[in-house]
């Protein structure tokens, strides 16, 4: 007999973004000098109520790297965080990851690309494999791909005006592009798309 498909609701989605180490021309060689990891250096969130789509709550948090602890001057003009900035705020990959899963709790996480690779090159970057846990993750570019929004050669701080929003605050702060990132998602719902963050398919 065929399964039969029901649809679990949600009652919150969180929408997150990265920052991490990098240096001039790092993304174009894909971080393959000698040294060259994706350490990640800012975890920012938002988090919706999966029906009204109003933002809820938000988690921000600076990350000290271990291997490469002082930013490049390249990464410090792209996203505006200093290394004084780090060492007052900054804390540990594993700290700040695990206030973002309590952040997270039973939500689907959705980003602009594949930053949940990220989060799991880290995790083995501190030897943290035994604990290696990530909540269910939606790739937010097939979906607006699938919908006519084109976002090749585009970053998170993009994605809203892309799709007929308005950014606010600083590009390339993980914070802010997420909140970015989750306005153009809702405005393309309210231009009628399906509500992505309601409801998942559950096979019974």
């Amino acid at each position: 007999m065929a399964k039969s498909v029901s649809r679990k609701a949600r009652r919150f989605a969180t929408v997150f973004d990265l920052e991490f180490t990098a240096w001039e021309g790092s993304q174009e060689r894909r971080w393959s000098l000698p040294g060259e990891r994706k350490e990640v250096v800012q975890i920012g969130a938002v988090k919706l109520d999966a029906e009204s789509l109003r933002v809820v709550d938000s988690f921000d948090m600076l990350v000290q790297p271990r291997l490469n602890p002082v930013l490049s001057e390249y990464l410090i003009a792209l996203t505006g965080i200093t290394n004084q900035e780090l060492a007052e705020r900054g804390v540990d990959f594993v700290t700040a990851y695990r206030a973002f899963l309590e952040f997270v709790g039973d939500d689907v996480i959705f980003a602009f690309g594949r930053d949940d690779l990220v989060f799991i090159e880290n995790i083995k970057i501190y030897g943290w494999q035994r604990e290696l846990i990530l909540p269910p993750y939606r790739n937010v570019i097939p979906w607006f791909a699938e919908h006519g929004v084109d976002l090749a050669g585009k970053h998170a701080c993009d994605v809203a005006e892309a799709a007929g929003a308005e950014f606010e605050g600083q590009r390339h702060n993980a914070l802010a592009d997420a909140a970015g990132v989750a306005r153009g998602m809702i405005a393309m719902v309210a231009r009628g798309i399906q509500n992505p963050f309601v409801a998942e398919p559950v096979s019974e």
